[in-house]
């Protein structure tokens, strides 16, 4: 029995949960989701509780099961507090802006890097700080790393952009490598 796909989900009050012909929608006061759910899988909810069952005992099931219950913890923590991911940008003359819903960045090159930003996001810019928020976890992710590919870190002087809590180990120059070699 999978130790994540057995533990019961709360739902908190101000939260709703549906469930109607395979298909699991969260209300809550950030926004709203939907997930179908697998054949393999069954999501019970009794009262302000949501409990993930598997219907079979297959491989794909068992894989199943944990999974789903996690991505149906994740939505109803979506829904009421929202995710977040922050990234930092480090370069001379690296800088970013927001216009309407676009991501508009200078990353040194010849050309401005622009992005759409995903409908349910929402970017903040403060100095060389780009916060993504919003209530889907894999979208918020998923938008995080496309900006962050634009300009992925250096791994000689750490221009580029990067996460918050990411550490760069920075390599020695040819300078540094051919004198302590010597």
């Amino acid at each position: 029995m999978s130790k994540i796909g057995r533990k019961i989900i709360n739902i908190p009050s101000g939260v709703k949960v549906d469930l109607v012909a395979g298909r699991l929608n969260v209300q809550g006061p950030k926004g709203g989701l939907t997930m179908d759910l697998h054949a393999q899988v069954e999501a019970t909810i009794s009262g302000s509780e949501v409990n993930v069952t598997r219907r079979h005992e297959t491989k794909l099931a068992r894989s199943l099961h944990g999974t789903t219950r996690a991505l149906i913890a994740n939505m109803i923590k979506g829904v009421t507090e929202g995710f977040s991911v922050k990234l930092i940008i480090e370069g001379v003359g690296f800088k970013a802006a927001v216009q309407g819903r676009e991501l508009n960045m200078n990353l040194g090159y010849t050309h401005p890097v622009n992005l759409e930003i995903p409908e349910g996001l929402e970017v903040k810019i403060d100095k060389g700080l780009i916060t993504i928020s919003g209530s889907d976890k894999q979208r918020v992710g998923q938008f995080a790393a496309l900006t962050r590919a634009q300009r992925v870190p250096d791994a000689y002087k750490g221009k580029g952009i990067r996460y918050e809590d990411e550490r760069l180990k920075l390599k020695p120059g040819k300078k540094a490598a051919t004198a302590t070699a010597a």
